[in-house]
């Protein structure tokens, strides 16, 4: 295990004060963090090697790309892909998600086809499937969920049929923390000749990922979640589906050669990569990747458990307290109401206490219609997060409720 005081001490933000108050930042979910060392890369880089990437002949720009490919070869170490051909840098997990939906819709799908995707879904998982189901005429079939929060793998079964054409399913959900069973749905979709999507947001920054081990088609994360900068992420997809798929977006980079009469495209993964990369940023996700790696990502797994079954715990002891995701594999999520208290008012008076948590729908709406809410208060966990840290929670949730 690692010394948390030390990591702590490589996030300056941590160390700050909020209306007076030590800062307990329980937002993870939404974003994390980024350590010293991923600021102290992108500047470096701003001020020593800043250029635009590949087809530069001079000493700057073959710099600046030997760290941007640089910075691909430790993606696909970090998820165990075969090739950093099967690497493509997009500007988070929405972008990824939307370019495997739009392409692959382009290609293989037709009206009367479907998509399965699950009831706990973020929104970037759902709407550039409707996009596509009002543009060609696709329907989306859903993969319910038992009370506390497992999805239902036998309905999941009945979903498939003769139209049944993808399944693209969040790894971890953002709200209940739920580890969903990925490789067996993976291995189920197969049976069938249907490919998957696995939206790893959430599940990236927690614990190990084997994309091969999982054998899923497409995977997605975004850098900001794992300790790198904004605007950047990545999607993982198999050589022989991304040969098939059409670019997402036309431009440089993405082309071999261009005329008016036709336009061959750039060989894999630069034909989905258009336009001039945030090869800064790609060295900061890098940088915060090898971060991660310096602590283990199983050192990291094991206290955020650790952490989240102290919080639940804790958490049963508040009167009236309502917990929402309670499965074996929860990971680094806690979502709760209290009583009558509106999710908004308790995150409003905890943020006076210096306690930053998120509040509302979580960009799960259709998930909180199946849970029959309008929304909850989430606390989310990161490396650098403490015991201490969750009893400041616990005992500020104590004193919001004296308040109602």
């Amino acid at each position: 295990m690692y010394n948390i005081q030390q990591v702590r001490d490589d996030f300056p933000i941590l160390a700050r004060t909020v209306y007076d108050k030590p800062l307990v930042y329980l937002d993870n979910a939404a974003t994390t963090q980024k350590p010293l060392c991923v600021l102290d890369a992108m500047r470096d880089e701003y001020l020593n090697v800043n250029a635009n990437v590949h087809r530069g002949v001079h000493y700057l720009s073959q710099q600046a790309t030997d760290l941007h490919e640089a910075a691909r070869e430790t993606v696909r170490q970090f998820i165990n892909a075969p090739k950093t051909e099967e690497i493509i840098f997009t500007r988070g997990t929405t972008e990824s998600i939307n370019l495997v939906v739009s392409s692959y819709v382009d290609a293989f799908m037709h009206e009367g086809d479907e998509v399965i995707v699950s009831v706990m879904e973020h929104h970037s998982n759902i709407v550039p499937w409707q996009l596509q189901a009002a543009r060609k005429g696709i329907a989306l079939r859903v993969i319910p969920m038992t009370d506390t929060g497992a999805l239902d793998m036998q309905a999941f079964e009945q979903l498939f049929n003769e139209r049944t054409r993808f399944v693209s399913v969040a790894h971890v959900s953002n709200v209940l923390g739920t580890v969903n069973p990925v490789k067996d749905i993976c291995r189920i979709a197969h049976s069938h000749g249907v490919p998957v999507l696995v939206d790893g947001a959430q599940s990236t920054p927690h614990f190990k990922v084997d994309v091969q081990d999982i054998d899923c088609d497409f995977f997605a994360f975004s850098g900001h979640k794992i300790y790198g900068p904004t605007g950047v992420g990545v999607l993982y997809g198999k050589e022989a589906w991304l040969d098939r798929l059409p670019p997402y977006q036309g431009g440089g980079e993405m082309i071999e050669s261009v005329t008016f009469e036709r336009t061959v495209f750039e060989k894999l993964p630069f034909k989905f990569e258009a336009g001039t990369p945030d090869y800064v940023a790609t060295h900061g996700l890098a940088t915060a990747l090898k971060y991660v790696s310096s602590l283990g990502m199983d050192n990291i797994a094991a206290h955020e458990r650790e952490l989240t079954t102290y919080c639940m715990e804790q958490m049963r002891t508040i009167p009236g307290m309502r917990l929402f995701g309670d499965t074996p594999q929860k990971d680094a999520v806690v979502s709760f109401l209290v009583g009558d208290i509106h999710h908004l008012d308790m995150g409003t008076l905890l943020d006076r206490l210096g306690i930053a948590v998120r509040t509302g729908h979580h960009c799960a709406q259709p998930l909180m219609e199946r849970l029959g809410i309008q929304g909850t208060v989430r606390a989310s966990f990161a490396l650098y997060n403490t015991k201490d840290e969750i009893d400041a929670l616990v005992n500020g949730i104590r004193r919001v409720s004296t308040m109602f």
